[in-house]
């Protein structure tokens, strides 16, 4: 009997962690994305509380107007609390790179993001925590990683489908924005080095290098 109880516990486990492993798709590739919670609050108290102790800053303020083939005109929260930025007001030369805490290869890619970032000030980086149900994760992981640009957060999914950018079928998703906001290019592979991300950015930037 004894047997029998660890085999229905194992089953339920199993069945618990399924949507995880596949939204993760599995812990390797490119993490697919799976319908998550349409209702989660990016900044509450302790996710503000938590960001103090970081070195993440405040997201940016932006006061430019949408720019021919740049970002849509969707305004999305700063994770861990802060300003809500336009993000059609995003001027570059700037990498843009969606991620969440539920994703293997992000994990994998952001400490290149965050070691990049701070060699590399000429060249701004902006996260955005898309369709992630754990902020709190996120910003663990962030921490973790040694991130030291903004976050934003779009815990409902707005940027997808929102042209010009494609349906974001997986993460991470990088986009690379040019000085007046348009965007350059939009990368789905995995930047595992600083290096592999300093080559993409001299790529399609001109700068960084």
């Amino acid at each position: 009997m004894r047997g029998g109880h660890q085999v229905t516990l194992l089953a339920v486990l199993l069945g618990l962690a399924a949507p995880l492993l596949a939204a993760c798709g599995g812990g390797g590739g490119t993490g697919r994305i799976q319908p998550g919670p349409r209702s989660i609050d990016v900044g509450n108290q302790q996710l503000v509380s938590f960001k103090r102790h970081t070195d993440i800053p405040d997201c940016p303020q932006v006061s430019a107007t949408g720019a021919e083939g740049g970002m849509p005109g969707v305004t999305l929260p700063c994770l861990g609390g802060g300003r809500s930025v336009d993000v059609a007001g995003l001027r570059g030369p700037m990498i843009v790179n969606f991620w969440a805490s539920w994703c293997g290869d992000c994990r994998l890619e952001m400490p290149a993001l965050a070691a990049y970032a701070k060699s590399h000030p000429e060249v701004k980086v902006v996260g955005v925590d898309f369709l992630d149900p754990q902020p709190g994760a996120a910003l663990e992981l962030a921490k973790g990683s040694g991130v030291e640009y903004p976050l934003l957060a779009d815990p409902k999914g707005t940027l997808d489908k929102a042209s010009p950018l494609p349906h974001i079928a997986g993460l991470p998703m990088t986009v690379f924005l040019d000085a007046d906001g348009s965007i350059a290019h939009i990368e789905a592979a995995t930047m595992r080095t600083e290096r592999e991300v300093a080559t993409a950015a001299r790529k399609f930037l001109g700068a960084g290098g």
